[in-house]
């Protein structure tokens, strides 16, 4: 059966703690096609680089600052400390462009990608402009960062995303699927990568170990069993059926940065909730976002 699951170190390649699924990874997925994400840690003073391709990329920071180099030309990322730490500048680079990312003085870096043919400008979206949404309520309540959606970004594939979850709280919740063209529904591949940290509002030693959990289980004939313990840096790859819970353990704060694509005609997110259990958004009406969001704030 195809792994689907990948703990930090086990999808490395060169400079990269992470290469899956774009147009340069040495390592391939059986039935992967249309989501990419590459993550460098950096060195004060170094750099990476992705040559030109016929995919779209996003550049992330996860912690520190960057300058990425598009064609030539710069643009400076201010980052964040960490990734609970509020929105980010995020850059947008188009297709068929050579990239290089650098940092003066070091830090953690993601680039999702996509395989795409139609050419959208660069651009970049600065923290302050990125849509933050609070989604959810009682231990539902999650914080998206919606800088790579459609409403947010003009792009021509993927739908790029982060999510932050407070310790307890579920989010990609109720399980839900993205792998049928129907109405009401768009397939997409997802990729969910991870990090962790002792809760933003506990008293947890710095050296504790972070968990939180996520959940893939089949929703028809394909097989499909994920139940995953994950920490900072562990990737999960959902090619299809139900997905969620992604569990922030008591005690320990989960972010996830979600990357989205597929083969239909429409750049869209369009769900369907697992029927057993949709009923939990009706129940968010009478209660009230956790107040510990937003991070950042």
């Amino acid at each position: 059966m195809t792994n689907w699951v990948y703990p930090l170190g086990t999808a490395t390649d060169g400079s990269w703690d992470i290469s899956i699924g774009t147009s340069d990874s040495a390592l391939s997925v059986e039935g992967w096609a249309h989501t990419g994400l590459k993550v460098a840690t950096l060195p004060a003073g170094a750099a990476v680089d992705l040559p030109a391709a016929d995919e779209e990329r996003i550049v992330v920071p996860l912690n520190g600052s960057f300058t990425v180099t598009v064609d030539g030309t710069d643009y400076p990322l201010t980052g964040r400390t960490s990734v609970f730490s509020g929105p980010s500048d995020v850059l947008y680079s188009g297709t068929g462009r050579t990239v290089s990312i650098s940092s003066s003085d070091g830090g953690r870096v993601a680039v999702a990608t996509a395989p795409a043919q139609a050419s959208y400008p660069t651009r970049l979206v600065p923290a302050a402009e990125t849509p933050v949404e609070l989604r959810g309520a009682g231990n539902c309540s999650r914080q998206v960062h919606n800088f790579g959606t459609p409403a947010a970004l003009e792009a021509d594939r993927f739908i790029v995303c982060e999510v932050l979850t407070p310790a307890g709280n579920w989010s990609s919740y109720p399980p839900h699927k993205h792998d049928e063209e129907k109405d009401g529904e768009t397939s997409l591949e997802e990729i969910y990568y991870f990090e962790t940290q002792v809760a933003a509002d506990g008293a947890g030693p710095a050296e504790a170990d972070a968990i939180g959990y996520q959940r893939v289980y089949a929703s028809d004939e394909r097989p499909i069993d994920v139940s995953a313990e994950v920490r900072t840096g562990d990737v999960v790859l959902v090619p299809y059926g139900w997905h969620g819970p992604a569990m922030a353990a008591p005690g320990y704060d989960l972010y996830y940065l979600n990357v989205m694509a597929g083969p239909g005609p429409v750049r869209e997110w369009l769900i369907s909730d697992d029927p057993h259990h949709g009923w939990v958004r009706q129940t968010w009406e009478s209660q009230a976002i956790d107040p510990r969001l937003p991070f950042g704030a």
